[in-house]
């Protein structure tokens, strides 16, 4: 997300200065218009916006963008339910840099979404300009396969292979840094665009800056590896510190001469979810118990140092205007557990819990999957294995490799798992929760921990 970042813009960004909301390639907020049940947001774009070419940035672009992420025969499941409620743009034929995009109903965070995608260049990506002759609105619908012909699968195969090292030469955006080097698995190099637009933009947007003249992202597949070359000034820069080093580097007086600390707000969550499609977990009462033998406050303390922050949902506490203060998390209680397991119909014996289920015995027992070599996850899942314990329930752990974590998760082969979520700090939008996308501008560490349970507790 750093690296798109710095080479794609959106018509709204983040000034990280005092991380508010500002216009990006927009020249200004969008003006919006309410007639009935459609909102129009009026756009302008700037008039130096240009792409790495010289050629400018145009209302075109934002409309090949918008198709693109509506097309169905292009991987864009992750960011695609997060425009559904935009429904059609109307290009001005008097101003290429402006238009106007209708969206079904109205709510207070459509200013960030209309505004919160990165423009891709149609010139590079679709220079037949084969989508530009497809509505807009045709793409909005179910059936648009009839627009699956050999043109739009050309445009289709390089949005596709955008994101992979034979992709360099359509890798650019209007930002300020192009893309220099990339060795798979060692290092990615940005360098600053030489008089990039950015820079004409005057003292208003001179939050649209690229300072560094060079950028190197190191890949370095794990912490230990990591930290050393931290501490031994390999690097500038590093995150995601895992928290007991983090702590250790605090105590370090020579590290600190030449590094500082920082534990800002994070916007991740972590979460665990249960199969309620398991006939054993069906039973609100069942996963209630369950919920009661997850010691949340005890996984912050042990995994993360006290550093995360306990929350009943995916909102942060701190956000007072959107989080729910009369939503108490279900207390950390074995002796509640059991009287809820009693009450759903489970039998107690010597190992643990079973009752007759559609006429079969169903012995209580959870498989629990989490990502291999994340140690925070580790801890958690011992001591939620702990406490389910003290209740009588078996729960056996499953570290797994990330493609195979995921692919359990998508085929819903699961009893209960830990996973982590990234948020927006400017708005939440929970429609890609159906689909797994993950809205996220930056997030950081270290993350808030939470447990969302199912819907019907």
């Amino acid at each position: 997300m750093q690296i798109i970042n710095l080479l794609y813009q959106s018509l709204l960004t983040v000034d990280l200065e005092d991380n508010t909301l500002k216009p990006g390639l927009a020249s200004a907020f969008p003006e919006v218009e309410r007639k009935d049940s459609l909102t129009f947001f009026h756009y302008q774009l700037r008039p130096e916006a240009e792409w790495s070419d010289g050629s400018p940035v145009t209302a075109q672009d934002v409309a090949f963008t918008l198709k693109v992420l509506k097309a169905p025969f292009i991987r864009n499941e992750s960011i695609r339910s997060q425009v559904e409620f935009i429904q059609d743009i109307q290009l001005d034929a008097s101003d290429p840099k402006k238009f106007t995009l209708v969206c079904q109903g109205f709510t207070p965070e459509m200013q960030l979404l209309t505004g919160d995608f990165f423009i891709l260049p149609a010139y590079l990506l679709d220079p037949q300009g084969s989508l530009s002759a497809i509505p807009f609105t045709a793409l909005s619908q179910a059936d648009s396969t009839q627009y699956n012909t050999a043109h739009t699968r050309a445009v289709a195969a390089r949005c596709n292979k955008l994101g992979s090292p034979d992709s360099k030469d359509i890798l650019q955006g209007s930002a300020g840094y192009r893309l220099a080097e990339w060795a798979t698995g060692q290092h990615v190099v940005l360098k600053r665009k030489d008089n990039w637009w950015g820079k004409n933009t005057g003292h208003a947007a001179s939050y649209l800056n690229a300072n560094p003249e060079q950028i190197n992202f190191q890949i370095i597949p794990d912490n230990t590896t990591a930290l050393l070359a931290l501490k031994n000034a390999q690097l500038d820069v590093l995150d995601n510190i895992p928290v007991n080093e983090f702590e250790q580097l605090q105590q370090d007086g020579n590290f600190l001469k030449n590094y500082e600390l920082h534990t800002p707000q994070g916007y991740d969550l972590i979460y665990a979810a249960i199969n309620t499609r398991k006939a054993r977990f069906r039973d609100k009462r069942t996963r209630q118990a369950i919920a009661h033998l997850m010691d949340v406050n005890g996984m912050i303390r042990v995994s993360q140092q006290s550093y995360a922050t306990p929350t009943v949902g995916p909102i942060p506490p701190d956000r007072k205007d959107f989080y729910h203060p009369q939503l108490q998390p279900r207390p950390y209680s074995p002796e509640q557990a059991v009287t809820l397991l009693k009450a759903a119909g489970w039998i107690q014996e010597q190992n643990g819990w079973y009752r007759n289920l559609n006429g079969q015995r169903e012995d209580l027992r959870i498989e629990l999957l989490y990502r291999a070599g994340n140690t925070m996850y580790e801890q958690m899942a011992l001591v939620f294995q702990q406490h389910a314990a003290k209740a009588g329930i078996p729960v056996s752990l499953q570290p797994l490799e990330g493609n195979v974590y995921n692919q359990k998760i998508e085929q819903l082969d699961y009893d209960m798992h830990f996973r982590g979520i990234s948020g927006n700090p400017f708005v939440f939008n929970f429609k890609p929760f159906s689909t797994q996308a993950l809205p996220a501008r930056a997030g950081s560490t270290p993350p808030a921990l939470a447990r969302l349970r199912a819907i019907s507790c």
